[in-house]
C-alpha cells in the first residue's frame, strides 16, 4: 500500500501478499503443490525484514475474493465464493462480508475436494481432486483424453500439452471446435455439481468465476449453471447466481491491495 499521489514521493505503509497454500495465521506458504520451494516458505517474516512495514498474507484465491468484495463483482454481496480457474483451482469464501480464514488459516481449498474416487493424480498427493478436472491443467488433461478416443479434425491435435493454455482452449471452443466444446461440457458438469455441494454448506448469494477458463464466457457459464441447478438441493434452486469476474489479469493486485488496506484501516486511530 502506497500513500501519496503519483507525482510525489510515495510512502510504503503496508504490504498485502496473495500466495498459494498461504496460511494467514503462520505467515507461511505451506507445501504448495505447484511449487518446489520446500514445505514452508516464510513470506511474512521475509517481507517484513526487507521492508520494515506490516505484512498481511492470504491464500491467493482468498485475496482474489477480497478484491472482488471491495472492487469487483462482489461489492454488493455479503455471501459469495470466488473460484479461480487457473493452473489449479483456488477458492475464496466471503461470509457476512468478511473473508473466511478458518481454524488453521487455510479455509477455502475447494480445489482439493474429491470428485472422482481413485481419479486423476493431483500434485497435492491425493487422487480425484476437483482441480485435476476443473482448471486449465484439468481441461488440458480432458482434451488429450478426448483426442485419444475421437477422430474429429481439430487444431488441438497439432499442439503439445505444454503449448496449450486456457485462453487457446476458450478461443477454440468459441470458434466451434468439437473437442474443445466437449472438454468444456465435461469440465462444467463436474464443476457445477461441486458448486451445488458448496452451496449446501454455505448458502451463498453467488459464485464468481475467474481465471483462464472463465474467458470462455457463456460456453463455460451456461453448462456450469445447468449442472449446478440440476444438483442443487431444491431450497437453493434459482437463488444462487453464477457470475464471470470482470477483473483483468492486471487487476489481480487488487486482492492483495485490499489485504493491505484492511491492516492499515485496523491500525489507524
Amino acid at each position: 500500500l502506497l500513500l501519496g499521489s503519483h507525482l510525489e514521493r510515495q510512502e510504503l505503509v503496508a504490504i498485502g501478499v496473495g500466495a498459494p497454500n498461504a496460511n494467514a495465521h503462520t505467515g507461511d506458504m505451506e507445501r504448495p503443490p505447484n511449487f518446489s520451494w520446500g514445505d514452508r516458505v516464510p513470506l511474512v517474516t521475509t517481507f517484513q525484514e526487507w521492508y520494515r512495514v506490516p505484512v498481511s498474507l492470504a491464500n491467493d484465491a482468498n485475496a482474489a475474493a477480497l478484491g472482488e468484495r471491495y472492487y469487483g463483482s462482489g461489492k454488493d454481496l455479503e455471501h459469495f465464493v470466488v473460484l479461480t480457474l487457473g493452473t489449479g483451482l483456488g477458492s475464496g469464501i466471503i461470509v457476512n462480508g468478511k473473508l473466511l480464514i478458518g481454524a488453521h488459516g487455510m479455509a477455502g481449498e475447494l480445489g482439493h475436494v474429491n470428485v472422482v474416487a481413485g481419479g486423476r493424480q493431483c500434485k497435492c498427493g491425493l487422487r480425484g481432486c476437483l482441480e485435476t478436472y476443473a482448471s486449465v491443467t484439468g481441461i488440458k488433461r480432458t482434451i488429450f483424453e478426448l483426442l485419444s478416443v475421437r477422430t474429429e479434425n481439430s487444431p488441438l491435435r497439432d499442439l503439445s500439452f505444454n503449448e496449450l493454455n486456457g485462453e487457446m482452449i476458450a478461443n477454440m471452443a468459441l470458434e466451434g471446435d468439437a473437442i474443445a466444446l466437449e472438454a468444456f461440457k465435461r469440465t462444467a458438469a463436474i464443476l457445477g455439481a461441486k458448486m451445488a455441494d458448496t452451496a449446501a454448506h454455505l448458502d451463498p448469494q453467488a459464485f464468481i468465476l475467474s481465471g483462464g477458463l472463465s474467458k470462455a464466457g457463456d460456453i463455460l457459464l451456461t453448462p456450469v449453471v445447468e449442472s449446478m441447478e440440476k444438483n442443487l438441493f431444491n431450497a437453493y434452486r434459482g437463488k444462487v447466481k453464477v457470475l464471470i469476474s470482470k477483473a483483468s489479469r492486471d487487476q489481480a493486485v487488487l486482492g492483495p491491495a485490499a489485504l493491505a488496506w484492511m491492516h492499515f484501516e485496523r491500525a489507524s486511530p
